[in-house]
C-alpha cells in the first residue's frame, strides 16, 4: 500500500467537511442512545488552535467516540492495515481525517503529518500505547507523543475512554455504557528537536495524567498517579 498518499492527502486536502457531518450525525446519536455515552470535560478541548489529545485505546470505534468531545473535526493515527482492507474503507478514513502509521518501525511520514497538522491549527489525536488493550490496566506508553509535544509546542489534552474494550460480538455491538473524560491541557518547551530523555519523561508526565482521567472513570490501575500528575489534573 502507498502510504503516502494519505498522508499527502491529511496534509493538503485534509478533512471532507461534507463526509464528516454525514457521518458524525448518525453516529453521535448512536453513540448516546445504544452505548449511553457520557463526555466529561469537553471544556478542555479547545474549539481553536492546535492541539494533541492522547488517550487510550481499546477499540476500533475510540477515534469516532472520542472525535465527539471536539465541536469541530479532529485527526488521528490509524495502523496502517485498516487501509489495506478495502478501497472504499480507506477513502473513507481519509476523508474523517486518519493517517496511517506502520506500528513495526519509526514512522518518519506519521510524525511528519501530526506536525503539519498542528501547525496549522489541527486537533490530533494520538494513542500513546501504539496498540488496542484491552481488558485490564493501561499499558507502558511509546515516546512518540512527548516528542511530538515538544517539538510542536501544542498542549497535551490528556483522555480516557472506558466501556469499549467489549463492544463488539463479531459483527454485532454490545450495549455497553461509555464514558469519556479529559483533564486540563499540558504544556511544554518548545524545542527543535527533542532527545529521547526528554520525550521520555514528558510522555511520562502525559500518560501520568492520562491514568488519572482512567482511573476517575474506575478503569483499573497498577499504581497510584505521582502527586505532580494529580495537582496538574486536580477537577
Amino acid at each position: 500500500m502507498d502510504d503516502r498518499r494519505h498522508h499527502i492527502r491529511a496534509r493538503t486536502r485534509g478533512v471532507s467537511p461534507l463526509t464528516y457531518w454525514l457521518v458524525r450525525t448518525p453516529l453521535q446519536l448512536f453513540f448516546h442512545t445504544y452505548l449511553r455515552m457520557s463526555r466529561i470535560g469537553r471544556e478542555h478541548v479547545p474549539d481553536r488552535g492546535p492541539a494533541i489529545i492522547a488517550s487510550n485505546h481499546r477499540s476500533f470505534f475510540d477515534p469516532f467516540i472520542i472525535g465527539t468531545m471536539a465541536r469541530r473535526p479532529m485527526y488521528y493515527v490509524a495502523k496502517r492495515e485498516l487501509f489495506e482492507l478495502h478501497p472504499l474503507l480507506s477513502r473513507l478514513l481519509s476523508a474523517l481525517g486518519a493517517f496511517p502509521v506502520d506500528r513495526g518501525r519509526g514512522d518518519r511520514d506519521t510524525i511528519e503529518t501530526a506536525k503539519q497538522l498542528l501547525a496549522r491549527g489541527e486537533l490530533v489525536l494520538i494513542f500513546p500505547e501504539g496498540t488496542r488493550t484491552r481488558p485490564g490496566p493501561l499499558a507502558h506508553p511509546r515516546r512518540g507523543v512527548g516528542r511530538l509535544a515538544l517539538e510542536t509546542g501544542a498542549p497535551v489534552i490528556p483522555l480516557a475512554i472506558i466501556g469499549t474494550e467489549d463492544i463488539r460480538d463479531g459483527l454485532w455491538l454490545r450495549p455497553r455504557r461509555v464514558r469519556v473524560r479529559a483533564g486540563r491541557a499540558l504544556h511544554f518547551p518548545h524545542v527543535d528537536e527533542a532527545t529521547p530523555a526528554a520525550a521520555e519523561i514528558v510522555t511520562g508526565r502525559v500518560w501520568g495524567c492520562v491514568q488519572l482521567q482512567w482511573a476517575w472513570l474506575g478503569g483499573a490501575v497498577e499504581s497510584e498517579p505521582s502527586p505532580s500528575s494529580v495537582e496538574q489534573q486536580a477537577a
